[in-house]
């Protein structure tokens, strides 16, 4: 393939460079195991010497096209394709973080990773201080001798604000740890957070890289820019005995750190993406560029009818002019994305009645494909948050999430004024 920068090219055409006589759509391989002559063979690949395919739970051709396909498209050096965004997550800090480590995170994340954060990884004796994803001078306090990790969204999942990904980056990397960044919501047609300081991204690619909301999946992006060798990460540069004694930072580099999520983690936790959900998931990627421009467009229409209806309290989007994320978003967005949160005069029940009253935008526990749908969270994604959690996350009782397809926008307007004065 000609080389090239352009994302809407990229979502085209990268990851996928067909031979001479070879098909032209990346095939489905719907295989388990792959065959070898030698012994030496698969010696090899099971200590690491060399690349290549032996177990689909591990790499599979189809699922390495979109690996390279999302590469391409963030600037990275390369990914592990995984079976959800909650376990790209997951092995995200899993991988450089054990018993007695740390991680400190912005506290308007989706209630899935909150929860990941707040109990099951607390339970492994892996702690989390969540602190205002705005406030930087508070980021940097929370940073203790055992951080591993900040974690932050582009976009945060459902108040759809934007962080300062730079300023982010600056505090990690003064205190020498990564910084991840979920970019699920900006995508790298909107963002690329590698080109301000983020070290490792992660994708629900269920969401917009997807689109149509048949696959789930997920993503880690590894940078290439962080330097695995400088002493933070010992699960990295110490020598690891399940690979006879071997140093990932020694014996990879800049892969240190992928290598290690894929090589232990998805090997002993089996988070596979399906190389079906691997195809379809590319097949969508392909049109990504084209979706992103509809669905800020639609999204930046609605957002303005809603702040001036009657029955609505407040709305958040970015790239309305007195979000208090504007500036954040002109910087780091080329366009403000699909979701938009605002509040419904009154409460948890007026809220909840709105949702009820839609009739051609969905009530569906999902977010950011080709149509739209709404969500109440605080009865939903973030249910198993009390009051005073919400409240820290920035979540307000009568907040609905509206995630805005490509519809025509009058269709998506009508809806939402019907439901409200009903």
């Amino acid at each position: 393939m000609k080389e090239t920068k352009n994302i809407e090219s990229l979502c085209v055409q990268a990851g996928y460079d067909p031979k001479n006589g070879q098909e032209r759509i990346p095939a489905i391989s719907q295989s388990i195991t792959f065959k070898y002559d030698k012994t030496q063979d698969v010696q090899d690949l099971f200590d690491l010497k060399v690349p290549g395919h032996f177990y689909s739970r591990l790499s599979n051709p189809t699922v390495e096209v979109l690996e390279k396909k999302i590469t391409a498209l963030e600037g990275g050096i390369g990914a592990l394709a995984l079976s959800s965004g909650q376990a790209a997550a997951t092995i995200a800090f899993l991988t450089l973080a054990q018993a007695g480590d740390h991680i400190v995170s912005a506290n308007n994340i989706y209630g899935g990773i909150h929860s990941l954060l707040a109990s099951t990884l607390k339970r492994m004796g892996i702690a989390t201080s969540f602190v205002r994803y705005d406030d930087l001078a508070g980021v940097e306090e929370a940073i203790q001798e055992n951080t591993k990790a900040i974690y932050a969204e582009t976009i945060s999942n459902p108040s759809a604000e934007v962080i300062d990904i730079q300023g982010l980056a600056d505090i990690a990397h003064r205190h020498h740890i990564p910084l991840i960044v979920d970019n699920t919501f900006a995508t790298p047609v909107l963002c690329r957070p590698f080109d301000y300081g983020a070290d490792l991204v992660i994708h629900s690619t269920s969401k917009y890289i997807d689109g149509h909301a048949t696959s789930i999946g997920g993503i880690i992006v590894d940078s290439g820019n962080y330097d695995w060798a400088q002493g933070k990460t010992p699960l990295l540069t110490e020598k690891d005995p399940a690979y006879h004694g071997l140093s990932y930072t020694e014996s990879f580099g800049p892969l240190a750190y992928l290598t290690r999520a894929r090589a232990v983690y998805l090997r002993d936790l089996g988070a596979s993406l399906s190389p079906f959900n691997a195809f379809l998931t590319n097949l969508g990627a392909e049109t990504l560029a084209l979706r992103m421009e509809k669905h800020s467009e639609n999204a930046l229409k609605v957002a303005k009818f809603l702040q001036g209806h009657e029955k609505v309290d407040w709305v958040r989007y970015p790239f309305l002019e007195d979000s208090p994320s504007y500036e954040n978003a002109k910087k780091y967005l080329k366009a403000g994305s699909g979701v938009l949160s605002f509040g419904v005069k009154g409460g948890r029940e007026e809220a909840a009645r709105v949702i009820d009253n839609l009739n051609f935008i969905s009530l569906v526990v999902h977010v950011a494909d080709v149509r739209s749908h709404a969500l109440h969270p605080a009865s939903s994604t973030h249910r198993q948050l009390s009051d005073q959690d919400l409240a820290a996350a920035g979540i307000d009782k009568n907040l609905i999430r509206l995630s805005v397809g490509i519809e025509d926008p009058q269709d998506i307007i009508e809806d939402l004024d019907q439901a409200l004065r009903a």
